[in-house]
């Protein structure tokens, strides 16, 4: 298992490896001869065949070695594997750190901890549902008052700032926070496999994924599938101690230019019970959370190119 988000070559391996285990011959359309077959899935001539490149080539590709890989060469593995989109995103993100350059390394990309300007302002614009801003390590950088009393159980941890996967998988009350706690864990482990897809030498994602994977066992089994999933929509329930059980839809909106941040929203459906819920969180926060935002602000970094980057 490559808890290690910058060995490279292992997260490649792995992960070209468990999706090659996965797929049987009838499902990619061979024919299937006998049931003496010594790996699970598909082997790896039978992946060279489909992509149409060498069983030499594509054994290269499966021991990490992906630099100066092509697009086309990708995409025809993609095809052969039956990859799904954020699978293939995730292909691409592999191959795009495998051919970044030593000097360039430093600059690969870092999860930001410091939000732009005016993203505080924003967030206390929207009164009517919760609202967040976080990081591709899932740190909570900056809500609004309704959001930081819908999890009130996370902005609770000592840690900062408060990290939802730390919170579920270390937390003992994430499993009664989340009604659904198996769905949420799969999909924060997905989310924090993209993201190391993306940053491979982003330290601090990687002692984060150490601390997990060293103090939780449900996260080091989720984390050695290397299952990816892109979470832009959908909806969450949970069991508020405040309000009890609610039930909200999410959007997931990136931030603009190169900050690496997502901006998450609330909503419940109108004259609902959810929206009630809402309603009286948002009377309990008034009298209980202290006023103003927990958001710093990006600065700018001017040797930079001009482009906004976080100050540690």
């Amino acid at each position: 298992m490559a808890a290690n988000t910058g060995d490279r070559r292992g997260e490649v391996r792995e992960f070209l490896t468990s999706r090659r285990a996965r797929l049987s011959p009838q499902q990619a359309g061979l024919a299937a001869f006998g049931d003496n077959r010594r790996v699970p899935g598909l082997r790896r001539e039978e992946v060279a065949a489909l992509a149409g490149v060498s069983i030499a080539y594509y054994t290269r590709l499966e021991r990490g070695n992906l630099v100066g890989v092509s697009e086309s060469v990708l995409n025809a593995i993609a095809g052969a594997l039956h990859l799904d989109d954020a699978e293939r995103d995730h292909l691409s993100d592999l191959a795009r750190a495998a051919n970044v350059t030593a000097s360039t390394r430093s600059r690969a990309g870092t999860a930001r901890t410091r939000v732009p300007a005016g993203i505080q302002q924003v967030l206390d614009a929207i009164t009517d549902a919760p609202a967040d801003v976080r990081n591709g390590r899932r740190d909570i950088l900056a809500s609004n008052r309704l959001a930081r009393a819908l999890y009130s159980e996370i902005h609770a941890e000592t840690i900062r700032p408060p990290n939802v996967a730390r919170f579920t998988f270390l937390n003992p009350r994430a499993r009664d926070f989340f009604v659904d706690w198996h769905t949420a864990a799969n999909d924060i482990v997905a989310s924090l496999r993209i993201e190391a897809g993306r940053h491979p030498y982003d330290k601090p994602l990687s002692d984060l994924v150490g601390e997990l994977s060293t103090r939780s066992d449900e996260f080091r089994t989720r984390w050695a599938s290397h299952n990816v999933r892109h979470h832009t929509a959908g909806t969450k329930k949970m069991h508020h101690p405040i309000v009890g059980e609610i039930e909200l839809a999410y959007q997931v909106l990136v931030l603009p230019g190169d900050v690496g941040m997502n901006l998450n929203v609330y909503t419940a459906e109108p004259d609902s019970p959810a929206q009630e819920a809402l309603r009286f969180l948002a009377s309990w926060a008034d009298g209980h959370l202290p006023s103003g935002g927990n958001t710093l602000p990006l600065e700018v970094d001017q040797a930079d190119e001009g482009s906004r980057t976080a100050k540690p």
